[in-house]
């Protein structure tokens, strides 16, 4: 009896398993206030600059483009601390204070009118922001940039982090999550761009900016809230470090004769045991050349190894995985390329036409991706409630298609949404001339705006199919201890998709001017420019991206992967009993 209750007691005191369901709500408490915040902020941006701050609309596009990159490159600095230093919660943590700073300075140059150029009206040369104006823009974008670089490449791996794949009695999966994701991301940008932007364009930028500052701080709070109930992945050290152990080794072997038999080649189950928690990688054929750095020489010490010189075969697929996964991260930078037009030539379309819906009532230019969260939450609900119960019955896969699959669609709605976009920006050009509007860029087009949801929408079913399978894609295949650092190469790519825009849009700018004063991409008069050119470029160059991009998935190697089971773990700790 007295050992009964001492198990009993002892059963009552193990500790309830951490994640799961359980950690959702605040999960995504946090993801609804910190996207509204972050949106809201960013979506009617750049009317800001050229309202507000007097910016031509060339610059404050390639500002906002440049900002959009430095955005999503500095998550490769925020996966390396949060992966090998800090762990995922405290690098989010530190980050959304970091954003919350930068909200904070923007708001206030929004609310102090010594903080910006004086207002202008009508045709009045306006004065454009002095440099010290600039400078606190510049610093809070920067800063912004610096707190995505937490943000980004964490906050979704540490919400998949909470779901454990080896557990069969663990009904989620983390391709459901990814889901569920972006459906609660799109659904707050969705009331950014709407209500916050409604309130920037109709109350004040003091409001517009001041609500999404308050909700990032709420954010804040929901994040920490949930400490006690989050399963946390501790940090194993540098995962380039490793890499570049690996590189290091196989140089210095590199004239070694390649052993017959794989099974030769080096493996330490624990040295490798705090970063193969989810499974030991096995051997695979590719990048054999890699493989010399897992060769035993006599020089080497097996019990003790120096990792400069001698590696294991999980850590040489490591970084072979990476390597792999290169050509799939570089084909989604055109579809990035395309997208970041929404918010700067595709918003300004929407500014010269008709935005009423009633007589009193009218869009605000900076709601119309609103149309783009639609299709794309739409298309999330629709793919996760019947697509993927129909493709199962061909496929025989759990999550319906592969992700290589998702992102082939996903390309080839992007191309569509290019092209459909160029036909219309002809049909407004010949209404602003039919109606004598030509040379009178201030005055709005009798035609709808909503002759845009076409572009808009098919950009947001891109979104849902390409940009969720780039995100599982990097998550599924990055090994296990660098996922913050390969989820940090799907932002990555939209940093390079962005950087890309802004050398285009300067390049088309720059080479289609005429001494006529004519150019494709116009400062001041839209109607007078070729936009339809530009759409057709890009479609032009995501057609041959498309080509390449289904030869790279018909190439690839899915990460080869030992993969332990909760069942086998129970059963061998057991047998030692």
């Amino acid at each position: 009896m007295e050992k009964m209750e001492e198990n009993k007691s002892k059963q009552n005191n193990v500790k309830r398993p951490k994640g799961g369901m359980i950690a959702m709500p605040f999960i995504f408490s946090n993801e609804v206030c910190e996207k509204l915040a972050v949106v809201g902020f960013y979506a009617n941006m750049i009317s800001y600059l050229t309202t507000q701050l007097h910016m031509p609309l060339t610059k404050a596009a390639n500002t906002l483009t440049n900002f959009g990159g430095t955005a999503s490159l500095t998550p490769l600095l925020g996966a390396f601390v949060a992966d090998a230093y800090a762990g995922r919660f405290w690098t989010l943590t530190v980050a959304f204070i970091i954003y919350q700073i930068a909200m904070t300075s923007l708001t206030l140059s929004a609310i102090i009118p010594q903080l910006r150029p004086p207002p202008c009206t009508g045709e009045q040369v306006c004065q454009q922001a002095t440099s010290g104006q600039l400078a606190l823009l510049y610093g809070s974008l920067l800063l912004g940039a610096l707190g995505s670089g937490g943000i980004r490449p964490c906050v979704a791996a540490f919400g998949a982090d909470q779901f454990d794949e080896t557990d069969p009695k663990q009904p989620t999966k983390t391709w459901k999550y990814f889901n569920w994701y972006y459906f609660v991301m799109g659904a707050s940008i969705l009331a950014a761009v709407t209500v916050i932007v409604y309130i920037q364009d109709n109350i004040g930028w003091g409001w517009g900016l001041g609500i999404p500052t308050i909700s990032m701080f709420l954010s804040i709070i929901a994040f920490v809230l949930g400490y006690p109930l989050y399963r946390h992945m501790d940090p194993v050290g540098s995962p380039f470090t490793r890499l570049l152990q690996v590189s290091v080794a196989a140089f210095r072997k590199r004239n070694l004769t390649m052993v017959s038999d794989p099974n030769l080649l080096y493996q330490n189950e624990e040295l490798d045991a705090s970063i193969s928690i989810d499974g030991r990688l096995v051997h695979s054929k590719q990048m054999a050349f890699l493989d010399k750095a897992a060769i035993v020489t006599e020089e080497d010490n097996v019990k003790a190894p120096n990792l400069w010189r001698l590696n294991s075969v999980h850590r040489v697929e490591e970084l072979k995985s990476l390597i792999r996964m290169g050509p799939i991260w570089a084909s989604g930078i055109l579809l990035i390329t395309a997208y970041a037009q929404q918010g700067t030539f595709s918003l300004q379309q929407a500014k010269t036409m008709d935005r009423h819906l009633t007589n009193s009532f009218q869009i605000p230019a900076g709601s119309m991706s609103v149309f783009t969260m639609l299709a794309m939450l739409s298309s999330i609900a629709l793919y996760d409630r019947f697509l993927i119960r129909i493709a199962r019955r061909f496929t025989g896969l759990d999550r319906g298609i592969t992700f290589l699959h998702r992102m082939g669609i996903g390309f080839l709605i992007s191309v569509l949404a290019t092209l459909v976009a160029g036909f219309i920006e002809v049909k407004r050009k010949q209404a602003a001339v039919a109606h004598g509007l030509e040379d009178k860029p201030h005055s709005i087009i009798p035609m709808s705006v909503f002759w845009l949801v076409p572009q808009y929408g098919l950009h947001g079913i891109a979104e849902a199919f390409m940009s969720i399978g780039h995100l599982e894609f990097f998550y599924d295949q990055s090994p296990e201890s660098m996922r913050s650092s390969a989820t940090a190469l799907f932002w990555t790519a939209i940093s390079v998709g962005n950087y890309v825009s802004t050398l285009l849009v300067s390049l088309v700018h720059k080479y289609s001017a005429k001494p006529d004063g004519s150019n494709w991409l116009p400062d001041n008069n839209l109607n007078k420019g070729k936009l339809e050119l530009f759409y057709w470029l890009i479609t032009s160059l995501q057609v041959v991206n498309l080509l390449y991009y289904i030869c790279c998935a018909k190439l690839y190697t899915y990460k080869p992967i030992q993969t332990p089971t909760k069942d086998a773990e129970s059963e061998e700790a057991a047998s030692k009993v």
